[in-house]
C-alpha cells in the first residue's frame, strides 16, 4: 500500500541507517523503498541496494526531481517522500492509514532532531500546527498517489523549499493533516555551523523565499553562508 521514497546524494553514512529503520518502524502493510539517487559519488547506491531498496537513478539531480521520478516508479497507492537523514515514527504507516481513512488525502508529521537542545526543541514544537509557513521536507510527507499527480507534483524549477512550496498545491486538493508523533531528523547541519547561526541561515532562505527572490540568488547566498554544503 505504501510507497516509501527517499531522494539521495552522497549518502553513504546516513542511508543504511534511514532504510533499516524505516523498515522497522512500519507497521504490518505492505510497502516498498525506492531510492532515487541524483548521481552519488560515493557508496550510496550499493548500500542502499544491499538494504533491500529499490534504487532508481534521476536523470536530473535535485529533490523535487529526483521525487517526481520515484513517484513515477512507485507501485502503491499512498506515497510517503522522506528525506536521507530522517527516521520516521514507530507505526507510521498505521498512523498514516488511519489520517487517511479518516478523510485526509496528505500530510506529515511533527519534527524532532536527534541532538538535544532547547533551541532546536523549540523550533521543532511550532511544527505541531497546521501552518504553511512551518511545512519543511524534514517532517516528511504523504499524500495519496492521485492527489499528488493532480497537484503536479513537486515544482522542479525550485531547488530549495520545494518541500513547502507543494503543500499550498495539495491542500487544494483534500484536507491535509498534521500527525500527532514525530519524524526524526538529523542535526548534523546544525553540529556543523552551530545551532544558532544554521537557523539562521534557515530564516534568510525562508525569507528571501517568501520576498520573491530568484532560486539562484538564494542558492547562491546558501552556498556562500553554509558550511558542507550539500541540498
Amino acid at each position: 500500500m505504501f510507497s516509501i521514497i527517499i531522494p539521495t546524494y552522497n549518502e553513504v553514512d546516513q542511508i543504511a541507517q534511514t532504510i533499516s529503520k524505516t523498515h522497522a518502524a512500519n507497521g504490518n502493510h505492505e510497502a516498498e523503498i525506492i531510492v532515487v539517487d541524483g548521481g552519488s559519488t560515493d557508496g550510496t547506491v550499493s548500500i542502499a541496494k544491499q538494504c533491500g531498496a529499490t534504487v532508481v537513478v534521476s536523470e536530473r539531480k535535485g529533490r523535487a526531481a529526483q521525487m517526481n521520478k520515484g513517484s513515477s516508479v512507485a507501485k502503491h497507492e499512498i506515497l510517503y517522500f522522506l528525506h536521507a537523514d530522517s527516521i520516521p515514527p514507530n507505526n507510521f504507516t498505521t498512523q498514516i492509514v488511519r489520517a487517511y481513512k479518516d478523510g485526509a488525502k496528505s500530510g506529515c508529521f511533527r519534527l524532532a532532531f536527534d541532538y538535544d537542545h532547547w533551541f532546536l526543541k523549540a523550533n521543532a514544537w511550532f511544527t505541531r500546527f497546521n501552518v504553511n509557513a512551518v511545512r519543511f521536507g524534514d517532517q516528511s510527507l504523504f499524500v495519496t498517489k492521485e492527489i499528488f499527480e493532480k497537484s503536479g507534483g513537486f515544482s522542479e524549477d525550485l531547488v530549495m523549499m520545494e518541500d513547502q512550496e507543494i503543500i499550498h498545491r495539495l491542500k487544494k486538493h483534500g484536507r491535509f493533516k498534521v500527525l500527532n508523533d514525530v519524524v526524526t531528523t538529523s542535526a548534523r547541519k546544525y553540529l556543523h555551523n552551530g545551532v544558532y547561526r544554521m537557523q539562521g541561515i534557515f530564516y534568510r532562505t525562508w525569507a528571501m523565499y517568501y520576498l520573491g527572490y530568484s532560486q539562484k540568488r538564494i542558492l547562491n547566498v546558501h552556498k556562500k553562508l553554509i558550511r558542507k554544503h550539500k541540498l
